[in-house]
């Protein structure tokens, strides 16, 4: 019987001024088999440095560093590498931060007390193309986006729309999965991820967290808190 083919590894690097951090996120990345870390620095400027000479499949990114903070790396390095997805991974939770990395491209946000099942799993997510985002930070960013004035006529931001695509879209800003909408809508799951895929294209968005920032931001999405900081990050796929 043949041998399976291996799937590549995830290549991680990591952007963190403090080498504490930096080890110990290290150790948890080693200890999966699934994911190699490729180089780490100590802050935004050594990070894009770096970036030049590795092949990167995702990176985390620390908010707050000297010479280059994590929100102008962000930008920097996904308008040199636009195909590296950014995970944001941060002792801060406040809501300016979460706001300013979702804006910047990254796809994920999570605190640095997460445990390591959820960072190794939020890793594969945004690799896979989905985005996370830790519960607290959710609840803050949701916060944030509410205080943005609604726009004049939301109808028409909706216009461009199918009536199928509105249904999945209402779905998605509720944080279903593709297999909860599915489901909700008597559809399959290709069928779920054709309309998806045709609304991040109309929006000219990358993935579903920025959807759920564009909603909020225009007044299409209803004003309210969620996630009670206890949960497990919240998967937007």
């Amino acid at each position: 019987m043949p041998e399976q083919p291996v799937a590549p590894r995830i290549r991680v690097a990591m952007a963190d001024d403090q080498q504490l951090i930096r080890s110990a996120v290290g150790a948890i990345i080693e200890v999966h088999d699934d994911l190699e870390l490729v180089f780490e620095a100590a802050d935004g400027a050594e990070l894009l440095e770096s970036a030049r000479a590795h092949r990167v499949d995702v990176v985390l990114m620390d908010i707050r560093m000297p010479r280059l903070d994590g929100i102008a790396a962000t930008e920097r390095l996904l308008d040199a590498h636009p195909g590296i997805r950014v995970l944001i991974l941060t002792t801060y939770d406040l809501d300016e931060y979460v706001f300013a990395a979702i804006r910047a491209g990254a796809s994920g946000f999570l605190t640095k007390d997460a445990s390591s099942d959820e960072l190794a799993g939020a890793i594969r997510a945004v690799h896979a193309g989905d985005a996370v985002v830790a519960p607290r930070a959710t609840a803050s960013l949701l916060d944030f986006v509410a205080r943005i004035p609604e726009p004049a006529d939301p109808e028409a931001l909706l216009a461009r729309f199918t009536p199928r695509e509105r249904e999945v879209l209402a779905e998605v800003l509720t944080g279903a999965t593709n297999e909860t909408i599915a489901e909700r809508l008597y559809l399959t799951g290709n069928t779920v991820k054709t309309h998806i895929a045709s609304i991040l294209a109309k929006l000219g968005l990358p993935d579903r967290v920025h959807v759920v920032i564009w909603a909020f931001e225009h007044g299409i999405a209803g004003r309210r808190r969620e996630g009670s900081g206890n949960e497990p990050p919240r998967r937007l796929v």
